[in-house]
């Protein structure tokens, strides 16, 4: 570690040195052709030699270590005249500024500002140093992604430091907290969730295609929702760049756990209704027990492909137009074991677990902008999603599953479960905004939102049957619904609105003074529709159908024994629940920066309004129908920046937030998982009130170099958990088990430049390298009514547990290779994480009096480390070719949970979840015309 230091202080003390000797040029592009924004991705060379670079998502550029002299400086971009400025002086240590704008036609160079100011002096300098100059904000791009290999916005949050995902969940984690702490936005608009599951969106369904940018905002600022801890994740899709594109791409690749099931990939009988993705029932799913098979099919050639085209135009001066979609499939196969304790006893037991997914994802994206004049411009963004997702979990084929309490031992039975599903999701999400200049210094941003979501299992067929290994097979009989078809739907529709004006107070640049009043306000109303609805088969007396064997239910489920009376078709009530979600409030920041010092102040008002109302079965109907939750509360925010040199700063932030339940965490809806695990949410539940405070200190050696350290504290009163619930095995839900949550972490973040070869054929060589520590605990609460004990959350003599989904350590790192020739560009990454333990669901005791010995132990989610890697090649002006390599090391994806017999009152972990989900390879080859 001592010896890595020294090398890293080895090398920005020589980078420093060089800049001691050495002129750079700097300076910002505009696009002419887009009313002065920010012109990212194009080239800018010296003349006549092989030093080049590109602009960056701001327009930003920078030239570094060239020697004092005269130079010839070329500007270029795809579609635009090339311009080339001569006569550039370049002074030691000093900067020299050249701001320009490109488009379709050639450029006047007496409209080119060229200065030669101190670093220290210098706009652009500062800018390129000082990214997200108010708040603490992490950013990645769509160049950076592409480059690591990413291919959806999901996985695009995990390489920014102290972002984690959980394969148990699916959730994704800012510093140790989850799906219900985070919140996200598209544009700025908030966006819906398209899983009951989830409070959040599932960010995976954002190809990079659709991404012009990613940001996470770990810390709060006035101007948005303050129903958040951790941060918020903003997708900014893309628009059209330069006067037009037209690209294509082809994608194909396997899952190396799918290639050994090439002629027995299993999928659902209701792809029968699939066509390219879409889903379209053809009988009713209470038929469908009749007239629908209940065996699997086939699947051909699971291979994993995707095609995707972006086109795009500019019509004169002021309207753009641009489209992207893409159409992909994946297969996905998995194998471990299950296992469900309950009171340190071993319940159910499956070593032959298997799942096969199919997954088929079309996303569109339309983008339209006007604009109206210099000051005013219009933008509508339309983006439709839909994702089909075809599942089959099997267990116990080899005759040695265990469900508790279904068959005796002296009947030398097991048991065998098929569970096949299939989820369609359609998201529509309309956007429109403007941007305005009014006067000189002030400026109004606004935006209105209206998204769709249908997030349906229209039907989901389940089989529960005791096997003795062979050729005997008998319906389950304990329980009820063991042999059943089931249809949900969830249907969401969502207004929201922001409006956001700044006035100007005083700016100077060569004072480094910005003086700005900011305000406006948020509005956001979201309705959802659930129903559930259980449609079973009964066998009129036991053994009045043997199946006559595992894979061929169907030959019992006939209509001849329908009409005969041998089974009977059987229902349960709907499952039902209607939510309304209206949220609104008024925002106000004053910000004052001079010289070193930056202050942004604010505060916001906002109400929230929570209204569920529900009739689900295994509720007592005696009990109230109904949950109301209101909140009205101010939430400050401050945010403070000092930078002590010309390369560095010192950032301070503090806040107050609110962390509302979701819907699914309040509504008393038991969803069963293919498992047989239970979810079901507390009517109960309150909100959570969070107080954050963060200090980081950032270094830049130059230009996309970047050191910086952050130490952070989160404080969170009556914290959600996701905890096993007490009186059934295999039932979560969601309670306050706590009075208060402790966070304390501190996260590390290194990008440096090793070789910055001058030769644009020579390799370039850089590392990126982040990590987290975090400690945190919570404690566990006696709960009291007027005075009378009620129950514990206390268990295993247990006051107090780590947070739910938080690791102590997380570690991102990358080591890229590129070359800077656009015409045979050659870039490669090898991109690695880890995360060590976490907690997928926290205990609870059984018997409230005995909580040390009747208790089920927290479930934990085992540390592994991942592995990609990404080649790409370019050939000529047009034609590219890519690999990639994901999860190359296949770990071992594991749940363990410490148990303690009564029979040997020793405790050890054991494993009660285990699968890989396999390394994809895939080659992708693309065309630019």
């Amino acid at each position: 570690m001592n010896k890595f230091l020294v090398l890293i202080a080895f090398l920005l003390t020589t980078i420093v040195n060089a800049q001691e000797t050495t002129g750079s040029i700097a300076g910002k592009l505009t696009d002419r052709e887009m009313n002065g924004e920010a012109l990212p991705f194009a080239n800018v060379t010296i003349k006549g030699t092989s030093k080049g670079t590109t602009s960056d998502y701001d327009g930003l550029y920078v030239l570094d270590k060239l020697e004092p002299g005269t130079y010839t400086v070329v500007f270029s971009f795809i579609g635009y005249e090339t311009l080339e400025i001569p006569n550039v002086q370049v002074v030691a240590g000093k900067v020299t500024e050249i701001n320009t704008d490109l488009g379709a036609s050639a450029a006047s160079l007496d409209e080119v500002i060229i200065t030669t100011v101190s670093r220290r002096d210098s706009e652009v300098a500062l800018l390129l140093e000082q990214k997200g100059a108010i708040d603490i904000k992490e950013s990645i791009g769509a160049q950076e992604l592409a480059k690591l290999g990413v291919s959806d916005a999901g996985t695009a949050t995990t390489k920014i430091s102290g972002v984690t995902s959980s394969e148990a969940s699916g959730d994704i984690f800012v510093r140790g907290l989850g799906d219900r702490y985070l919140y996200s936005t598209l544009n700025g608009l908030p966006i819906p969730s398209d899983d009951v599951e989830r409070k959040n969106i599932d960010l995976g369904l954002f190809s990079t295609r659709v991404l012009s940018s990613l940001a996470i905002s770990k810390t709060y600022s006035a101007n948005t929702s303050a129903d958040q801890a951790s941060g918020n994740v903003d997708i900014t899709t893309r628009t059209l760049r330069g006067s037009e594109e037209l690209n294509a791409g082809i994608r194909v690749g396997v899952n190396t756990n799918a290639v050994g099931q090439f002629d027995s990939f299993k999928v659902s009988p209701n792809q029968s209704d699939a066509t390219l993705g879409f889903y379209d029932q053809s009988i009713p799913t209470e038929q469908a027990l009749e007239y629908q098979s209940w065996n699997t099919q086939t699947a051909e050639l699971p291979l994993n492909r995707r095609i995707a085209l972006t086109a795009g135009k500019k019509f004169g001066d002021k309207f753009k137009l641009l489209f992207t979609g893409s159409v992909s499939s994946k297969f996905e196969h998995r194998e471990g074991i299950f296992r469900e304790y309950r009171s340190n006893q071993l319940y159910d037991y499956f070593s032959d677990v298997e799942n096969f997914e199919k997954t088929d994802n079309t996303t569109a994206l339309l983008d339209a902008t006007y604009e109206i004049n210099d000051d005013h411009e219009v933008k509508a963004t339309s983006l439709f999603i839909n994702k089909l997702t075809d599942q089959v979990y099997e267990s116990g084929r080899n005759g040695r599953g265990v469900i508790f309490e279904e068959t005796s031992p002296a009947e030398n039975l097991n048991q065998f479960v098929r569970d096949q599903n299939i989820k369609q999701t359609r998201i529509l999400i309309n956007q429109l905004h403007g941007k305005h200049r009014f006067f000189e210094n002030n400026e109004l941003d606004w935006g209105v939102g209206v998204n769709l979501v249908n997030a349906d299992e229209p039907n989901r067929i389940r089989n529960e049957v005791n096997y003795d290994g062979e050729d005997f097979v008998q319906l389950g009989r304990t329980g009820g619904f063991q042999q059943r078809k089931s249809a949900q739907k969830i249907e969401d529709q969502e207004f929201n609105a922001f409006l956001e004006d700044q006035i100007t107070i005083a700016k100077n640049d060569s004072l480094d003074q910005n003086v700005f009043l900011q305000f406006g306000g948020n509005y956001r109303n979201k309705e959802r529709d659930f129903k559930s609805k259980f449609y079973g088969v009964e066998e009129d007396v036991l053994n009045a159908v043997n199946p006559i064997s595992i894979d061929d239910f169907s030959n019992v489920f006939t209509s001849e024994n329908f009409d005969n009376g041998t089974i009977d078709g059987t229902t349960l009530p709907t499952d039902r629940y209607r939510a309304n979600l209206t949220s609104y409030g008024g925002f106000s920041t004053f910000n004052y920066g001079k010289g070193k010092w930056n202050v942004n102040l604010g505060a916001r008002f906002q109400r929230d309004e929570l209204d569920v109302r529900f009739r689900v079965n295994n509720y007592p109907s005696t009990r109230p129908q109904y949950s109301i939750k209101e909140y009205d509360n101010i939430y400050p925010s401050l945010n403070v920046k000092f930078s002590p040199s010309e390369n560095s700063n010192i950032r301070l932030a503090a806040s107050k937030t609110i962390t509302l339940p979701e819907f699914k965490e309040i509504a008393p809806f038991e969803y069963v998982s293919q498992t047989g695990q239970v979810t079901r949410g507390n009517p109960n539940l309150d909100a959570s009130t969070n107080y954050n405070l963060d200090l980081k200190y950032e270094f830049f050696p130059s230009n996309g170099q970047l050191v910086s350290l952050t130490g952070f504290y989160k404080k969170i009163e009556d914290p959600i958990n996701k905890v096993q619930d007490r009186g059934a095995a295999g039932v979560f839900s969601y309670f306050n088990a706590g009075e208060e949550a402790n966070i304390y972490g501190i996260e590390l973040e290194t990008r440096i430049d090793i070789i910055d070869a001058e030769d644009e054929n020579a390799l370039d060589f850089g590392i990126g390298f982040n990590a987290s520590r975090m400690w945190h605990n919570q404690d566990l609460k006696d709960v009291y009514e007027d005075g009378t004990y009620i129950r514990t959350f206390q268990y295993n003599n247990k006051t107090e547990v780590g947070l739910q989904g938080a690791s102590d350590w997380i570690f991102n790192g990358s080591l890229n290779f590129s070359t800077e020739n656009s015409d045979r560009a050659f870039r490669g990454s090898i991109v690695a994480n880890y995360q060590s333990d976490k907690i997928y669901a926290l205990g609870a005791p059984e018997v409230q009096t005995q909580t040390d010995v009747f208790y089920n132990d927290e479930i934990v989610e085992k540390g592994f480390v991942t592995l990609d890697a990404i080649i790409s090649k370019n050939f000529g002006e047009n034609w590219s070719i890519q690999f990639r390599g994901q999860n190359l090391l296949n770990p071992e994806i594991e749940r363990y949970q410490a148990v303690r017999p009564s029979t040997t009152g020793i405790e050890a972990d054991q494993t009660v979840r285990s699968y890989s989900r396999g390394a994809v390879l895939s080659l992708g080859v693309g065309y630019s015309f």
